[in-house]
């Protein structure tokens, strides 16, 4: 009787927060649902409030496809996305194995070495990264946008975190079996590793996707800007702001993010509880 009162008067308190949440849920969402009923709005409707289009138009669509470099854009950051997580996730995995696995002088010291490069501003790297990719003569190419992140301390961090806890059995029973060391790593470790490797994947793509300063500073020519530098142009109001096609452009570059998070939302929540809160 006691558990069944307790019970009916928690349930007032759930639906309370329940509510909260949609309301806060409903908030938040709404700037992008406008952004997306914007980019079918026709022109003079920009700033209606209205979800609902007056006038439902392709127009912004066409001509920012037609006109712009939009294409371009999405295909050097679709590159350097795939390009910059296919390296951090295989550096970051051997460099975690080598640090959970295997015993050195000076672990401990580098490893903390690495870690403490996460708190170190990225504004401040910006100088010693265009100097040097100017002397190899990278300015305006892909090389040069994807040098900076080809290894991340982030995903050393969660790949030694979870493979501190592989055990180490499985190890010494492939080294009686002769697999050699990168054997180990490549055919007992990394398979094991999947959560793990799906949080560093999920998090080095969207931040890559979304990035800006970087690319914007390293890249001069057009045909070379990646999808947010190149939308930025198109709100700027030294040219006249086309507020039509940036609406059309964020909607469209947010497409692969909406499909990331559709996709591994679940690989985020068990690869967060599994390596990043261990150890």
């Amino acid at each position: 009787m006691n558990a069944k009162n307790t019970h009916s008067r928690l349930q007032p308190l759930q639906l309370v927060q329940y509510a909260l949440l949609t309301v806060g849920g409903l908030i938040m969402v709404f700037p992008y649902l406008w952004m997306v009923s914007t980019s079918f709005k026709a022109g003079g409707t920009w700033f209606n409030l209205s979800l609902l289009p007056e006038a439902f138009s392709l127009e912004h669509y066409e001509r920012l496809l037609s006109a712009s470099l939009l294409p371009r854009w999405y295909l050097n950051t679709i590159i350097v996305a795939v390009v910059a997580t296919a390296s951090v996730l295989f550096f970051s995995s051997l460099a975690g194995f080598v640090f959970a696995k295997y015993q050195f002088r000076g672990r401990e010291v580098m490893f903390t070495l690495i870690l403490a490069t996460i708190m170190i501003p990225t504004e401040m790297l910006i100088i010693p990264w265009y100097v040097g990719i100017a002397s190899l003569g990278w300015i305006d190419s892909l090389p040069g946008l994807l040098m900076p992140s080809m290894l991340t301390a982030f995903g050393v961090f969660v790949m030694r975190q979870f493979m501190a806890n592989i055990p180490d059995e499985l190890l010494d029973a492939g080294r009686i079996d002769g697999v050699s060391e990168f054997g180990l790593f490549w055919r007992i470790c990394l398979p094991l590793s999947k959560p793990a490797l799906a949080v560093v994947a999920i998090f080095t793509f969207l931040g890559h996707w979304n990035d800006f300063l970087w690319p914007l500073i390293v890249t001069n020519s057009d045909h070379m800007q990646t999808l947010q530098v190149g939308l930025s142009r198109l709100s700027s109001l030294e040219t006249g702001a086309d507020w039509g096609g940036t609406m059309s452009g964020a909607a469209l570059a947010s497409v692969p993010m909406l499909i990331v998070f559709l996709i591994f939302q679940k690989q985020i929540v068990r690869g967060m509880k599994l390596s990043g809160l261990k150890g």
